[in-house]
């Protein structure tokens, strides 16, 4: 496997370089360190005092936590991206340690107020182009691409909006899909830029991949089935969507996604809103072709042989319908290649039977840790902070492989690796200071590089409509 040297630079960060430590006369590298998480505070800047602001299925457009990415870091520069209160999609970029964002608008702007239409942020680095995907909830989406080299060679570049493309309807003449939802980039280890997305609906919809090799897009296809039949204790399902918790390459290579299935049928349920269940794991050795189930039998070929919701050894965690679990939550792969995701719902100490999916994940939704071991088995905790929220979290893990949640509001809440994960601790708690909406997003390439966790959230406006400020708040980690 041949790595351009930023990648090499990203993975070595990703597991604590190369040096080792010595504790107690045993030597051991960084990541396996015993290490104690911490979080602090070392800025916070404005990205736009006035973005536009709608709450729509309880998000806003600019702070949707399955964006992937909202914000990102690459060549000593982050990006963001976001609506402006003129509905302009807007890009900003800023030299790694500053405070100062230059932004540009990229000639598209959002054709409704719905909170899924958001802007995901990719990059190629066969090329160094940023590409933006974005608008689009079931049907069609927009694409724009920058000049090659704009993001590999910042320094050399004006950042301008001539810097970008035209807004297109396709993937430079690639057709994906006329029902288009939730793009997420991610770069595979031979440097192409990969895009996830759904096609179909909610409840009726297959995920599907689509690569960039520098040059050309090309539709990969769909690599999960929305049929097939799903029975429980209330009634049974022909028809589904498998909602992604994230995409994510290991060092070794290994392409890691945990996910939750939507049932379109209601009758699944003992009478809860939405019908998620079950916590579910693939991975893949062949960038996305072909999918093997946590014991490594194939499970799926995207393109021909797609995985179902009855694909044997899939289920992770078993929960029914009944407990408000919450789709595309988040999820991390440490240093050693193991997969860990982060779900929420209602435990059954609560109740058994969630009526109210709004209200019954507010008053007593807790977030859960879900790991896997060396030896192949599996593991839950408990995260013992109150979500009081509708909203998704985000997890990332530090170069010792210490677990942070952020959730809802600004709260950072973490874990030692050392504990295997026991040790929830509140190391920040922005409830009262930061004013948000609820749900942020996290710039995940960042904690690889240098360590520090930048979120970007959305205040809470003095109306329903009313513009209000976007901010990013940056925390140092251990290193």
């Amino acid at each position: 496997m041949t790595l351009s040297p930023n990648r090499r630079t990203l993975l070595r960060s990703a597991v604590g370089g190369a040096a080792a430590l010595t504790i107690g006369g045993v030597t051991m590298s960084r990541a396996s360190a015993a290490t104690a998480p911490s979080a602090t505070q070392i800025s916070t800047s404005v990205l736009d005092s006035t973005a536009l602001y709608f709450v729509s299925y309880d998000g806003l457009v600019n702070n949707n936590a399955f964006q992937k990415n909202g914000i990102l870091t690459y060549n000593g520069y982050q990006y963001a991206v976001w609506y402006a209160s003129d509905r302009n999609a807007t890009v900003a970029r800023r030299a790694v340690g500053s405070t100062t964002w230059s932004k540009v608008t990229v000639g598209h702007t959002l054709k409704a107020d719905d909170s899924h239409n958001v802007i995901s942020a990719g990059i190629s680095p066969s090329d160094g182009r940023l590409h933006l995907v974005m608008d689009s909830h079931s049907n069609g989406y927009f694409y724009v691409k920058s000049v090659a080299g704009l993001v590999s060679s910042p320094a050399s570049h004006s950042w301008t909006a001539a810097q970008f493309g035209s807004v297109q309807t396709s993937m430079d003449g690639v057709a994906l899909t006329s029902t288009f939802t939730y793009p997420q980039f991610i770069v595979s280890p031979q440097n192409r830029l990969q895009l996830s997305y759904r096609t179909g609906i909610s409840g009726n919809g297959q995920a599907a991949l689509a690569e960039y090799d520098g040059s050309t897009w090309s539709n990969l296809g769909n690599w999960t089935s929305n049929t097939g039949t799903y029975t429980n204790t209330h009634g049974s399902s022909s028809y589904r969507n498998l909602y992604l918790h994230g995409l994510d390459y290991g060092s070794d290579g290994a392409l890691h996604v945990f996910g939750t299935w939507r049932e379109q049928n209601g009758a699944v349920t003992c009478g809860a809103n939405l019908t998620n269940h079950d916590t579910v794991y693939f991975r893949s050795t062949d960038y996305g072709r072909t999918w093997k189930n946590s014991a490594g039998t194939t499970v799926g070929t995207t393109g021909s042989s797609l995985v179902t919701v009855n694909s044997s050894g899939i289920i992770v965690d078993s929960l029914n319908p009944d407990h408000a679990l919450m789709n595309q939550e988040s999820q991390a792969v440490d240093s050693n290649n193991l997969p860990h995701a982060l779900i929420s719902y209602v435990p059954g100490r609560f109740g058994q039977c969630i009526t109210d999916y709004v209200a019954g994940r507010i008053a007593y939704a807790r977030p859960f840790h879900v790991w896997k071991d060396s030896a192949g088995a599996w593991h839950k905790t408990e995260v013992p902070v109150a979500m009081n929220s509708t909203q998704r979290s985000q997890l990332v893990l530090d170069a010792y492989n210490n677990a942070y949640v952020i959730m809802p509001f600004g709260r950072i809440v973490a874990a030692s690796a050392s504990s295997s994960w026991t040790d929830w601790t509140v190391l920040y708690d922005g409830t009262s200071t930061l004013n948000a909406f609820g749900e942020v997003l996290v710039d995940h390439t960042r904690i690889a590089q240098d360590g520090v966790l930048s979120i970007l959230y959305q205040e809470k406006s003095t109306g329903t409509t009313t513009p209000s400020p976007l901010h990013v708040i940056d925390f140092q980690l251990p290193v």
